[in-house]
């Protein structure tokens, strides 16, 4: 049996009955029904509708590499549609060229993916990734300093200056500012899209979940309390008197910390590498993306898009759900 791509229903989600008994095989313009007898990556293509324009255009890149393509499932995970080819071939040129075609999808293109039906483990940073802000940057607006922490935040992520640095520097312009502005920003601190799908999601499968953040310890806990991870590492601030004290006590949580992190609670679950995913923005969290079996970069600096192994541009955290779910 064979099904050919023009005359497929325009969104990839509505081919789910034809693919439901039998996966197919992309040949010379049809599917034609077969499997990989092993696949050496995977592709998951990802938005919130996915047409078959997305997959028409990867098959293109796909053809012109020689690589013979399995479409092996489409389907919607957290309002999300997706669809997820194995590949008879991976190598990080490939990976290269999909992404140049990739207009309005995201598309994660890895040797192999996290096994959702084992234990596993997500580790993300916090601050512009589990949240939408930057908890210090909000600090120092309150406390009258705004622009000039900003500055070097921005400098941070994208790498222009070394984390621990940058730390120090910017915690150092609090001095003096009332302890108080940690609950002012508590309170309206709005979580990242897509945030609670996943941890839901990953609880259901039964994965640990756990923030290694270069912010603080307070706004962790509370994330912690809210969706009841497994745990949190960040940074404390010093206080005294009711008042910051400018410094940061204790190891900073830095890029090697993050993954170190990783691994050490990996290995205290008793979870590979394998198992683990990572997600994070800025150039601190790339040490952590590199060692995680999955790392990925949500809404990324230009640094960590050129060098994290998958890019969410287009979709928020719900999208890392729909990858694990892929396989």
């Amino acid at each position: 049996m064979a099904l050919c791509l023009n005359g497929l229903p325009e969104r990839v989600v509505e081919w789910k009955d034809s693919l439901e008994q039998q996966a197919y095989l992309w040949q010379q313009g049809e599917w034609i029904a077969g499997q990989l007898p092993e696949a050496a990556g995977r592709l998951v293509l990802l938005a919130e509708q996915l047409g078959k324009q997305a997959l028409a255009h990867s098959l293109q890149v796909l053809d012109e590499a020689g690589v013979t393509t399995e479409l092996s499932a489409v389907s919607t995970v957290a309002g999300r549609e997706l669809a997820s080819l194995r590949l008879s071939a991976w190598s990080p040129a490939l990976k290269a060229a999909l992404q140049q075609v990739a207009t309005d999808w995201d598309l994660a293109c890895v040797p192999a993916l996290p096994e959702p039906g084992r234990p596993g483990l997500v580790l993300m940073d916090m601050d512009s990734t589990a949240i939408q802000i930057e908890c210090i940057d909000e600090i120092a607006a309150l406390a009258g300093v705004g622009e000039e922490v900003a500055a070097v935040t921005r400098a941070a992520m994208e790498g222009a200056l070394p984390f621990s640095e940058s730390l120090r520097r910017r915690v150092a312009a609090l001095s003096g500012a009332d302890a108080a502005i940690i609950e002012q920003v508590i309170g309206r601190m709005p979580l990242m899209p897509g945030l609670t799908e996943l941890v839901a999601g990953l609880k259901a499968m039964g994965w640990k979940v756990a923030i290694a953040s270069g912010g603080f310890v307070p706004f962790a806990r509370h994330l912690q309390q809210q969706l009841g991870l497994d745990a949190v590492f960040a940074n404390t601030l010093g206080i005294e008197d009711g008042k910051l004290t400018g410094e940061v006590l204790g190891a900073i949580v830095d890029a090697d910390a993050k993954a170190n992190i990783l691994a050490e609670l990996a290995h205290e679950h008793g979870i590979p590498l394998a198992q683990t995913v990572a997600i994070g923005d800025g150039a601190n969290d790339l040490k952590m993306l590199a060692r995680a079996g999955l790392g990925v970069a949500l809404h990324a600096k230009p640094l960590v898009q050129e060098q994290a192994p998958v890019c969410l541009n287009r979709l928020s955290l719900e999208g890392v759900l729909g990858l694990l779910q892929a396989r």
